[in-house]
């Protein structure tokens, strides 16, 4: 499955070369129309069904939708908010073959038990009126009786978002070719339901011409680079990784980063403790090692002795935490650092030549707003922002949320859909961290480990549901990461 995430723009592009490679516009219509109708058969049993049709193309799929159900023997028929005189080029040739029933919108007989919503698509310009207004306001109280053609009426295929007050919801959504922002990305993932891709006669050829480097986060984007050991390996080739720990008091974080980062692959994982802390971690850890770092000079060599550390999570923002993250930022040469919580809240407002190519920063959306001010005002979406922000810090942002989105300094993104707000729990955001840390420790790329643990994190979150916390996410990993594994690597089953 590709997960390609393409603009509005690039899909015109799509369907002008497709058209410039023989295959004629008229055609990609009956090609989506069709799809439309064979999502709606495959989730639905006949019903009453009003196919809504807007002037544009969107409305064209809508009327290739409504014959292929009418041949079907659904009982089906067009509500339009513009009469065939008034269509033009390939939905007027739609709708010309259209032997069913049409009415004008608000005008049936009797109600439909399933509305397909063929309105307008993700290139809406203007806020939803009159009519399609209030149909839209309908499909938004009951999207459990819609299917939306594209997007649903009223969101906007770029941003994301409503175009004005008023946009439909749908229980799914059908698209075409790839997946657009607006499918991906929050609120506008949460207006289309679950969403379904089809094939309309565009080869990927074409797709890969719009040299696309925005993505959904899948298991394809990175996981031919995960790190499985061989057969003759040992601890220390799977990686040291370092946790900096807060001090009394304040050292879960630190734990629950480096419980991670060993149960995602990481031979060693070790917690820097401060002195006064030494006792509090060492009595709460096996298998993870403490030691002491109690001054800059300790962290310093830490860092230069690790594959990965994590710096932040309950780390402190007083002089010292300052002085300490200074030094292992100054260390040369030093291990890739995942950056989260107070380190970032330390280095805020980042500026240019900070970070390395290697570093991972991890913010939550208030403090990628103080390590960035005004970025993600300034930006038409979290896409924008967090590349923006990857190319000035020199280093793969994680901008957290309900949409995740990792960015590389060369301007690829990853759009996570992952998860569940069960995440929203103490202690999330530092298990993540360790993730992220356990896989470059082990020799995956700063870029590629970012996807690859933060799509580990949403699917621990899936699978532990209501009553998930944070010391959980570790727990659950064993079987995603068999999952992924090689067939040579995977447990076999017993007997």
């Amino acid at each position: 499955m590709t997960s390609e995430v393409i603009s509005i723009a690039q899909m015109r592009a799509i369907d002008e070369a497709a058209a410039a490679s023989g295959i004629s516009t008229l055609t990609l219509m009956d090609n989506a129309g069709r799809a439309v109708a064979d999502a709606v058969v495959a989730r639905y049993s006949p019903r009453p069904t009003a196919v809504v049709c807007g002037p544009g193309n969107n409305g064209g799929d809508g009327w290739v939708a409504a014959r292929a159900l009418l041949d079907r023997g659904w009982p089906v028929w067009v509500e339009t908010l513009t009469g065939i005189e008034g269509l033009g080029g390939d939905a007027r040739a739609a709708a010309a073959r259209w032997s069913g029933e049409t009415l004008p919108i608000g005008s049936r007989k009797y109600e439909p038990r399933l509305f397909v919503d063929a309105m307008f698509g993700a290139g809406l310009s203007r806020p939803l009126q009159g009519e399609a207004a209030a149909l839209a306001a309908r499909f938004a109280a009951a999207p459990e009786t819609v299917v939306a053609v594209d997007v649903p009426s009223g969101l906007h295929g770029d941003r994301a978002a409503p175009v004005g007050d008023v946009c439909a919801r749908a229980a799914l959504t059908v698209t075409f070719v790839r997946k657009k922002p607006a499918h991906v990305l929050m609120p506008g993932r949460g207006f289309c339901g679950e969403v379904s891709v089809a094939d309309i006669g565009v080869s990927d050829a074409l797709v890969a011409r719009e040299a696309i480097n925005t993505f959904e986060n899948a298991a394809a984007c990175w996981a031919d680079a995960l790190p499985w050991p061989a057969a003759e390996t040992y601890k220390h080739r799977r990686g040291h990784v370092y946790v900096a720990s807060g001090g009394r008091a304040r050292t879960g974080a630190a734990r629950l980063a480096a419980r991670n980062a060993l149960r995602v692959g990481a031979g060693l994982v070790t917690v820097l403790s401060p002195r006064d802390a030494l006792n509090e971690n060492a009595a709460q850890l096996t298998a993870i090692m403490v030691r002491e770092a109690d001054d800059a000079d300790a962290i310093a060599a830490a860092v230069g002795e690790a594959q990965a550390l994590v710096i932040g999570p309950a780390f402190g923002t007083d002089t010292g935490a300052r002085a300490k993250l200074k030094a292992a930022l100054k260390q040369t040469p030093r291990a890739p650092m995942v950056i989260d919580a107070d380190a970032i809240t330390l280095l805020s407002p980042l500026g240019e030549g900070v970070l390395g190519a290697s570093d991972v920063l991890t913010p939550h959306a208030g403090e990628f707003e103080r390590a960035f001010p005004g970025a993600l005002k300034a930006s038409a979406t979290r896409v924008d922002a967090a590349r923006a922000a990857a190319a000035k810090a020199g280093c793969t942002i994680v901008l957290k949320g309900p949409d995740t989105v990792v960015a590389a300094p060369d301007g690829k993104v990853l759009v996570n859909t992952s998860g569940t707000p069960f995440l929203a729990t103490a202690g999330s955001g530092d298990a993540l961290a360790g993730l992220i840390a356990g896989l470059i420790g082990q020799g995956m790329a700063s870029f590629a480990a970012a996807g690859a643990g933060v799509w580990l994190h949403g699917r621990a979150g899936e699978a532990l549901g209501p009553g998930l916390i944070a010391e959980d996410i570790s727990e659950i990993l064993p079987p995603l990461l068999n999952a992924l594994a090689a067939p040579g690597l995977r447990r076999r089953p017993l007997g």
